[in-house]
């Protein structure tokens, strides 16, 4: 384990672009996640593509949703950097790092819904905010967002009165409300059932497919892994590090430690909605 001072120390460089892989939308490189002196796990480096369904998967307290914040910049890391297109996130400027967290929509795990305002009133919050649109372009696009996750004519409707799969759509349509380049999901099928959670999932397939969006997701929900993702890390709570990265079913057909495989195989069964059963992860056309 890594000293305080090691685990405090930031490599200087530059907010310039810097070279990447052709296709590379984001590039997360030699991150390491701390608490003060304890370190929750490091040496994380992965590329996710333009247009990728990526999952950050692993087993509990293994620092997903933590890893999420780094990527997001709720949380500095304690050593690293991650690049969106090339520039980086945390040693830009507080107007770059800002103009990049506007290219951003996130779900939040309980939908985080303003419980006393409307759907429609949630979803434009962050138009009213960051955009000059005038109230009646606002409603119109409220529900325009509202109808693409299947809520047309729940505008007037408070959280409290629809169900939580519901609030997990309304959610979704404000994390897209400012046409956002990434869409990030912190356990988007938490709570929900099988049949909720599988028309997330589809949701998820035709909103990549139609808005050209990069999604990455926290998630340890195997059927949500093996239906819609085409890219992922594996984080490891035990080493402290990732053991993983890539396709899951490739990770499935030839896994790189068998940590990796007894997860993916729910400790040695087959994997629910496995490469026997689930349907092809979908390549968006183009990407």
């Amino acid at each position: 384990m890594s000293s305080a001072s090691e685990v405090r120390a930031l490599p200087a460089a530059g907010a310039g672009p810097r070279p990447r892989a052709p296709d590379a939308h984001i590039v997360v490189r030699d991150m390491m996640i701390a608490y003060g002196s304890f370190v929750l796990i490091g040496d994380l480096n992965f590329t996710i593509r333009r247009g990728d369904i990526f999952v950050i998967m692993g087993g509990s307290g293994c620092g997903k949703s933590s890893l999420m914040r780094q990527m997001i910049g709720l949380q500095r890391p304690a050593r690293g950097d991650v690049t969106y297109d090339g520039v980086s996130f945390w040693d830009a400027d507080l107007d770059t790092r800002e103009r990049l967290m506007r290219s951003f929509g996130v779900l939040y795990q309980q939908g985080a819904l303003w419980s006393s305002m409307t759907l429609a009133e949630n979803v434009a919050l962050p138009l009213g905010e960051y955009t000059d649109l005038s109230p009646a372009d606002i409603r119109e696009l409220v529900s325009l967002k509202l109808a693409l996750v299947g809520l047309a004519g729940f505008e007037d409707y408070y959280p409290s009165e629809i169900s939580g799969g519901m609030r997990k759509r309304a959610g979704l349509a404000r994390a897209m409300a400012m046409d956002p380049e990434v869409l990030f999901f912190d356990e988007p099928s938490a709570g929900l059932d099988p049949i909720s959670s599988r028309r997330l999932d589809d949701l998820i397939l035709e909103l990549r497919d139609s808005l050209g969006a990069t999604i990455v997701m926290v998630t340890h929900e195997l059927p949500s892994i093996f239906a819609i993702a085409n890219n992922s890390v594996f984080l490891d709570p035990e080493t402290k590090s990732q053991l993983a990265t890539g396709d899951p079913r490739e990770l499935l057909a030839r896994p790189p430690d068998p940590k990796v495989e007894e997860f993916l195989t729910r400790g040695g069964g087959e994997p629910p909605g496995g490469p026997k059963t689930a349907r092809p992860a979908r390549q968006r056309s183009g990407g």
